[in-house]
């Protein structure tokens, strides 16, 4: 079965007001546990566009300030398996005082904020998108919105959400820097490691002989240590290095924290495996001790190519003339998450820049085109189960 081209929802998508509307979300200063402005904004909004909501309690386990927004909308044709659009609503950093700049058809911050693209263009696109299958009259199936909070931080909201609440098991989450056309089907395993060094503090002048620097014993064992690149599929990275007391006292103890991510659960842990013992055998041999610890912080998925997910997608953005390609990422998204939780879901490009960094920025060609793709997987997503 073939979408209709005259009358596809993606063409009764408003450039002008997705535009606004991002713009609008994005001045919303809500940076990560600090939600609530948004999910004010989607309880006015969002009921506008048919849907019903609720919230879980997720941010009682970190101290925010709302919980995960779950909102449903019945479609015209109960017979189609429902499908969920996903995203967060914190950004890394806040929007306050945000001034967006638009130059050669690309939205910037005025360089003293972030933009916030990261993900409120996925939000904004997504309520576009409903606005266009409501304006078109296609037929379709149920929609969910299922939008987190605290993700930034390492996909916390996610992590901690009621799943009971959702009633969709398949959908899709734009939320990756390719653009408008990728579609990430493989994402890695990721764990944290802390270790704790331990030597015996002294004073430089008065007791030195007994002193054991904990510095220098962790500077060893992270100079013999397998990090960086690994091979093709594994990444190691040291982030934080913390200890000492005063410049006059030798540290007695420090902190080493890093992050291992593969695609491979093997690989992944013969890397954390190796990172343990070199820093234990240092320890050892200086007359130190460590202790260690590993965090996982989420695992892979890997979707096959034929998933109707997959062939979805690139109907759909066949159906609006952009290229679809495929890929995978070592990078973290709630897909991770929510895979891990029993849904079935892939991460697609929205094409925004520089995230995390104050020179962020989104093409509107790539947000215009986030909101035709989604008002299009919708149309297609009935497509090829009505035709099934």
């Amino acid at each position: 079965m073939k979408m209709n081209q005259v009358t596809s929802a993606a063409e009764y998508v408003n450039a002008e007001r997705l535009q606004e509307l991002f713009l609008e979300l994005a001045k919303i200063n809500a940076p990560s546990t600090k939600e609530q402005l948004v999910a004010e904004y989607l309880k006015d909004a969002l009921p506008k566009l048919g849907f019903t909501l609720e919230f879980d309690n997720a941010h009682e386990k970190f101290d925010g300030e709302v919980g995960n927004l779950i909102a449903w909308r019945e479609g015209t044709d109960l017979t189609i398996p429902p499908l969920f659009f996903s995203t967060h609503m914190d950004t890394v950093l806040p929007t306050e005082g945000l001034k967006p700049v638009i130059k050669d058809g690309i939205i910037y911050s005025d360089g003293t904020t972030i933009l916030g693209a990261d993900d409120r263009a996925a939000l904004a696109a997504y309520l576009e998108a409903i606005q266009a299958i409501i304006d078109s009259g296609v037929p379709h199936g149920p929609i969910e919105f299922i939008l987190t909070v605290n993700e930034q931080p390492g996909l916390v909201g996610a992590t901690y959400m009621d799943y009971s609440k959702a009633k969709s098991k398949t959908g899709y989450i734009f939320d990756s820097s390719g653009d408008v056309g990728q579609i990430i089907l493989k994402g890695p395993y990721s764990s944290r490691i802390w270790m704790e060094v331990q030597g015996k503090a002294a004073h430089i002048a008065l007791n030195a002989e007994e002193g054991n620097s904990a510095i220098l014993i962790a500077a060893e064992g992270l100079a013999k240590m397998r990090l960086g690149e690994i091979d093709d599929e594994t990444l190691a990275n040291i982030g934080i290095i913390r200890g000492g007391e005063l410049t006059s006292i030798i540290p007695g103890s420090v902190t080493i924290a890093g992050e291992v991510r593969s695609f491979s659960k093997e690989k992944l842990d013969a890397q954390l495996k190796q990172m343990e013992e070199v820093m234990e055998q240092v320890a050892e041999k200086n007359g130190g001790k460590v202790q260690v610890r590993i965090e996982k912080k989420y695992l892979g998925f890997d979707i096959p190519k034929d998933d109707i997910l997959v062939k979805t997608v690139e109907e759909a953005a066949k159906s609006i003339k952009v290229n679809s390609y495929l890929t995978e990422t070592l990078g973290g998204a709630d897909t991770n998450v929510l895979n891990e939780n029993g849904l079935t879901c892939i991460t697609l490009g929205l094409g925004f820049q520089n995230i995390h960094s104050f020179r962020e920025c989104i093409s509107i060609e790539n947000l215009v085109n986030t909101g035709k793709l989604t008002a299009a997987l919708i149309e297609q997503w009935y497509a090829n189960h009505k035709n099934s």
